[in-house]
């Protein structure tokens, strides 16, 4: 199983940066990913892939593990890498 960490540094609150989350949630949701929270973390669930989101004082992690069903298809862990790490950066570059 391949996989790929993601940390993206912020400089908000903790509820600020799960709010700032929110767009990165809708980017993920056109790739049938969807976050589930459970305080400061949530659960990444989709076809193929599964991980974690983890908002911390200063930074975002995101673990995803991608299943034979995604590798199947094609979806190579670099790019979903330098992905996730763009949508994140410009999730939390955002002001509120």
């Amino acid at each position: 199983m391949s996989s790929v960490h993601v940390e993206q540094p912020h400089s908000m609150s903790v509820e600020e940066a799960k709010t700032a989350l929110e767009s990165f949630a809708a980017e993920i949701a056109k790739y049938g990913m969807k976050l589930e929270w459970s305080g400061n973390s949530a659960r990444l669930k989709g076809t193929g892939a599964s991980g974690e989101v983890s908002v911390h004082d200063d930074k975002v992690t995101v673990t995803v593990k991608l299943g034979m069903i995604a590798r199947a298809a094609g979806v190579k862990a670099d790019k979903l890498e330098a992905s996730i790490s763009r949508r994140l950066a410009n999730a939390l570059s955002q002001t509120a």
